[in-house]
């Protein structure tokens, strides 16, 4: 049977954000950021366990805030860099997972639905990794250092990746020990496993699975998750 493991990113110091307690604990439609998310990944069937990565200082807090949710097996201290903190889940994760997902823990409106829509693209396609993302519909400008717009991008071959990202289980462990060993830093989880020549597809999501930045982005998610609560 295959199983499926989660590492939610949640150790980010949240310095744009502005606020007292960062990101992924500001109160937004009766839970935290981080607790809508944890609530979608304790909705989807096919998520066996869930380890958290956190600020060092922050692991009890965080404990409480996932001391309701069963599927979360481990919270750890994250480093200074994200890849640093999915290194660390990578490590708190049995290695008899098949699949591992990854997810920004400040992305609350992911939904069970495309979690397990990625999960059987993944198995189901034989590649590397699946990430969730949406077509660039805006121009796209490359710029120098001063600001001169230096070409346009062709947006019709250019996609805005989000999470979550799914990967074989043995194909992000391989591209995490080979990016530690020769120094490469990667722009995202997708990016180290595209570095080691794995082949990765790009699956459609919703547009409104925002990531919680600055302050300004809680009255939209408020909005959207007051909606979908409608809608149910």
């Amino acid at each position: 049977m295959m199983r499926v493991g989660a590492i939610i990113v949640a150790g980010g110091t949240g310095e744009r954000f502005g606020r007292e307690g960062g990101k992924q604990l500001a109160k937004v439609f009766g839970l935290s950021v981080l607790g809508h998310t944890l609530r979608a990944f304790e909705s989807c069937e096919i998520v066996d366990e869930v380890v958290i990565v956190v600020h060092p200082d922050r692991v009890a807090e965080y404990a409480i805030e996932a001391e309701q949710t069963l599927k979360v097996t481990g919270i750890v201290a994250g480093g200074e860099t994200r890849q640093y903190s999915v290194a660390a889940g990578l490590a708190a994760l049995a290695t008899s997972f098949d699949v591992v997902i990854v997810h920004d823990g400040a992305r609350p409106l992911v939904t069970p639905s495309i979690i397990s829509e990625a999960v059987h693209l993944l198995v189901s396609s034989g590649v590397d990794g699946v990430v969730v993302g949406h077509p660039a519909y805006d121009t796209i400008k490359c710029v120098d250092a001063d600001g001169a717009i230096l070409a346009t991008e062709d947006r019709s071959l250019l996609w805005v990746a989000q999470t979550p990202q799914v990967f074989r289980a043995a194909s992000l462990r391989h591209a995490y020990a080979a990016a530690a060993e020769d120094g490469f830093i990667g722009t995202d989880d997708s990016s180290l496993v595209e570095h080691q020549g794995g082949r990765v597809l790009m699956l459609l999501g919703q547009r409104d699975n925002l990531k919680v930045t600055v302050p300004e982005d809680l009255p939209v998610v408020e909005r959207l998750l007051q909606t979908r609560a409608e809608k149910s």
